[in-house]
């Protein structure tokens, strides 16, 4: 389960910023979870749970966004979300497609006590 060493990740940064502001606390993580990143949410929040502990972010809590896949059509230039992993354009049914977001994990926000 990669999910174990993404949030130590996680938990490394968190630690870093809370440092560099002063911090005495975490009180909330927000991050952006795309839906292709290859993280399993309810597996990131058991990880998360489990290594928070002893950490500047014992008690905070882990607010996850889901992010849909977003593509555009390279040829008809229209973005669109994609649905049910059908990787097609719905406007003029054609395959040659940029991935937008949905990929990715990201930080979004770190709510410190200080």
């Amino acid at each position: 389960m990669h999910e174990f060493s993404v949030v130590q990740s996680l938990l490394d940064l968190i630690e870093k910023n809370a440092y560099e502001n002063n911090a005495k606390a975490v009180s909330k993580v927000i991050v952006k979870i795309g839906k292709m990143s290859g993280i399993e949410p309810h597996l990131l929040k058991i990880a998360f749970d489990t290594f928070k502990e002893k950490t500047i972010c014992e008690n905070a809590e882990l607010e996850m966004i889901i992010q849909d896949v977003v593509a555009r059509c390279e040829d008809c230039n229209k973005d669109f979300t994609v649905e049910n992993n059908k990787f097609i354009c719905p406007f003029c049914n054609d395959y040659n497609l940029k991935i937008l977001d949905g990929e990715d994990m990201y930080l979004l926000q770190i709510e410190l006590d200080v």
